[in-house]
């Protein structure tokens, strides 16, 4: 994130998580899984930190990847 927006204290509000997580399908545990990218987050903004969240199962994720996130976070404004 801080290579895309050059500062963190720019970081008003972390508004949504989605977590995929390449798994078996009979895994169901995605979003345990997926909280510890939210307690990060959390810990590193505390109440900007805050945000909605999904998290999914995939067969596969491009690289072997366990785990890839997409944040949509909104700026404060300069």
């Amino acid at each position: 994130m801080k290579s895309v927006v050059g500062d963190l204290d720019r970081v008003a509000q972390v508004v949504k998580v989605v977590g995929f997580v390449a798994s078996d399908p009979s895994f169901t545990g995605q979003p345990s899984v997926i909280n510890g990218a939210s307690e990060l987050l959390g810990e590193v903004f505390g109440d900007r930190g805050r945000h909605a969240r999904s998290a999914v199962g995939v067969a596969v994720l491009p690289l072997d990847a366990p785990v890839e996130l997409e944040l949509l976070v909104a700026l404060a404004d300069d």
